[in-house]
């Protein structure tokens, strides 16, 4: 740690989480809204499924740190979804499992703190036709789809509402956009463009804004670091004061709410 104490953001999960500060990914669009306010803790593993999460858990959220997360972000599912291979090898996990599986991980998080928020993330849709014709590298003998995976979305979804955990379904969310094939899905056929971040982005910040969490996580509402008047900052074009740029967010494309 650096500096006074802010509020931790961890962000846990498969590639989903761990590709999500590349190429203007939702990971680092939270960042940048958090910047001086929280600190965003990426906790993401390339491959992983529910069973693999759970081995470590305690691991990557010991119930002893001095410092709990303030919120969780959690992702696992697409990598359970796909299908099961006949060596009994892979990262498959029945759906039933599945649900057990994101229900202790929930359990878990939810123990860390009495103020410790969690927010689950579903399966997005995938592109299928490039999964199909993918005739070389890792992806070659994945089994994944779109029907399949909306089975696993929509069982977490109402695992977290029976739960009283707040979600975003991530399937349709990707899907609002008439042309989410192309300009939501990388030329791999699953991860997500720089556009379906955008989408998923905007998502979690309404969460965060409408959850009714005592303290509000929402960007607005945490206090900004170091954010008092200077005399080293900027001279105002009164010759006799200096500009407090503190708060500035006019380097954003999208004015995040």
């Amino acid at each position: 740690m650096a500096g006074p104490e802010r509020p931790v953001i961890a962000l846990f999960g498969s590639s989903f989480v761990q590709y999500s500060f590349s190429n203007g990914g939702w990971g680092a669009i939270l960042a940048d809204v958090y910047a001086r306010k929280a600190d965003i803790v990426v906790r993401g593993y390339q491959g992983w499924n529910s069973r693999r999460a759970l081995e470590v858990i305690d691991k990557v959220f010991p119930k002893d740190a001095a410092v709990q997360p303030s919120l969780v972000i959690v992702y696992f599912g697409g990598n359970d979804s796909i299908g099961k291979h006949p060596s009994g090898l892979g990262p498959h996990v029945p759906l039933e499992e599945y649900l057990e599986n994101m229900r202790k991980i929930a359990n878990h998080i939810k123990s860390l703190s009495q103020t410790t928020r969690l927010i689950m993330l579903s399966c997005p849709p995938v592109n299928e036709n490039i999964l199909r014709n993918n005739k070389r590298g890792a992806l070659t003998n994945v089994s994944r789809t779109n029907e399949v995976g909306k089975r696993y979305s929509d069982a977490l979804i109402m695992l977290c509402k029976e739960m009283k955990i707040e979600a975003i379904d991530a399937f349709h969310t990707i899907q609002r956009r008439d042309d989410w094939e192309t300009a939501c899905i990388m030329s791999d056929g699953i991860h997500l463009t720089e556009e379906a971040s955008k989408l998923l982005a905007g998502d979690i910040f309404k969460v965060i804004k409408n959850a009714k969490w005592e303290p509000s996580l929402h960007w607005k509402s945490l206090p900004t670091e170091f954010a008092e008047p200077s005399d080293y900052y900027v001279v105002a074009p009164d010759g006799k004061s200096t500009i407090n740029q503190s708060d500035w967010t006019y380097h954003r494309k999208i004015r995040w709410d």
